[in-house]
């Protein structure tokens, strides 16, 4: 089994309800467990250790799923983009610019954003307008 097909089945696996419930009772089990090993420094660490390397796990197969929807995502959008008349295709590719071009690209859509609330607020610059 590959990595791409074990990180989906364990992100499948901790996205249910019943894995929620078993990391709660297990939480549980060791809160309840506390007065039977004095709460000594190694009931702490067990939790301790255990929550940390959970963490970090999850940290990775969380951003491998992040990095597969936001791809497939991507492609999606690009694809509708291609087939969209009037579409600037040069926007196909937004994700590879660099942050300056970027943010200069989402400037001029957020100034057209306005420009077009303005007209959309005036109903004389409609193009319905009179109709």
């Amino acid at each position: 089994m590959n990595f791409d097909k074990l990180a989906q089945a364990v992100a499948r696996s901790a996205g249910r309800p019943l894995t929620f419930i078993i990391a709660v009772t297990l939480v549980i089990v060791w809160g309840v467990s506390g007065p039977i090993f004095g709460f000594s420094d190694t009931w702490q660490l067990i939790i301790n250790t255990s929550t940390t390397i959970v963490t970090f796990l999850m940290v990775f197969l969380i951003q491998n799923t992040q990095n597969r929807d936001t791809d497939a995502l991507q492609v999606k959008i690009d694809e509708l983009l291609r087939v969209t008349e009037g579409a600037r295709l040069a926007l196909l590719n937004l994700e590879e610019m660099k942050t300056d071009d970027l943010d200069r690209i989402k400037q001029g859509f957020v100034e057209l954003g306005r420009r077009n609330k303005g007209e959309a607020d005036d109903p004389s610059r409609s193009s319905t307008a009179g109709s």
